[in-house]
């Protein structure tokens, strides 16, 4: 089931092994996460006041919900006998698809990165405090390969940028592109909009996968959900929740089907794991299927369950195993502000 497309045998790779010496804390991180975490409730509260209703950081918008399974193969090479992929299993989970920014009422012909999270239930092992008692294990994806949040420290510039012009682009656009790492940052405003069943899902940061350390990514793999790829969002054409109704339209009538894959770290230096605006390059670290999904049938959009999944249900990464442990100065920053934005979001 190994999904690589390179014919050498990958289970020779010298593949960096975990440690904690992996991750470099630099100076001043904690002040930079907890002004994020603060400017991340002042967006909250924004929302509150117009919605009446306040609604997580990110991915505020549910673009739909559904449940599935997860199947890891018996026949995993060794090297990718890891975490929760050492033996065969199938695992029930319950996904959903979204929308990245903080608007909840975000308009679907606007180009924007997409998420996907999954809930995978049933497994078992060392986990986190905060998931100890629970054996689930929440895994979160976006769209795009790289983040512009590529730090605790970015994120504190770039929230605040957003907090501060939001509603004047033209401003903003003239901060950003005062920054080094101006194409970054504006990349978001020019991602393909297009079927969310035909998008490939990233892990973006970086993860502890048993000895080794990784990424990874959701790749769509029936047939029915590459023929999607073309199919672009027209703004002239199409209503304000398109996607919506796109994958209400796609669940309703077909199975879908995704290739869970992994990319292993060789050279640090190369594949950063503190900073994640860079993309590991698929061409010099090949990806590696270990799992895959399928999404039965079903109906995406509920609007009993929508309502449940966003007053009740909060995905975190650092719920889950020990041996998946998020990685690098994003990760960290998620540990914290996941602990406060969701109290905050119920305390309204």
């Amino acid at each position: 089931m190994n999904g690589s497309t390179h014919n050498e045998d990958l289970s020779k790779r010298n593949y960096i092994r975990y440690d904690s010496g992996v991750e470099k804390v630099p100076p001043g991180e904690a002040e930079d996460i907890q002004q994020t975490v603060d400017l991340i409730n002042q967006i909250q509260k924004t929302h509150w006041n117009m919605h009446r209703h306040c609604y997580s950081g990110t991915h505020a918008r549910t673009q739909g919900l559904v449940k599935g399974k997860l199947i890891v193969p018996e026949d995993l090479p060794a090297h990718l006998k890891q975490s929760m992929f050492r033996h065969g299993n199938e695992y029930p989970i319950a996904c959903r698809y979204s929308s990245e920014p903080g608007d909840p009422g975000l308009d679907d012909r606007i180009p924007q990165p997409r998420g996907f999270a999954m809930k995978i239930f049933g497994v078992q092992g060392d986990m986190f405090p905060i998931g100890v008692g629970i054996p689930t294990q929440d895994i979160e994806f976006n769209s795009t390969p790289a983040i512009d949040l590529a730090d605790a420290k970015t994120t504190k510039e770039i929230i605040g940028l957003r907090v501060k012009y939001g509603g004047n682009k033209e401003e903003l656009y003239k901060q950003l592109e005062a920054r080094n790492d101006t194409d970054l940052q504006k990349a978001r405003d020019s991602v393909r909009n297009t079927h969310l069943e035909s998008t490939r899902q990233y892990s973006q940061t970086s993860y502890r996968f048993g000895d080794y350390v990784a990424k990874y990514s959701l790749v769509p793999s029936s047939e029915t959900q590459k023929k999607l790829y073309d199919e672009t969002v027209k703004p002239d054409e199409h209503e304000p929740d398109i996607l919506s109704n796109w994958l209400k339209n796609f669940h309703a009538n077909h199975e879908a089907e995704y290739l869970w894959q992994f990319q292993l770290l060789e050279n640090i230096d190369d594949q950063p794991v503190e900073y994640s605006g860079k993309v590991w390059d698929p061409e010099k670290y090949p990806w590696q299927t270990v799992a895959k999904v399928i999404i039965p049938k079903q109906d995406s959009f509920d609007y009993e369950l929508k309502a449940f999944w966003e007053d009740h249900v909060r995905v975190d990464p650092w719920h889950g195993l020990v041996s998946l442990q998020p990685l690098g100065s994003g990760n960290r920053l998620r540990r914290v502000g996941k602990r406060v934005s969701a109290p905050q979001a119920t305390s309204y």
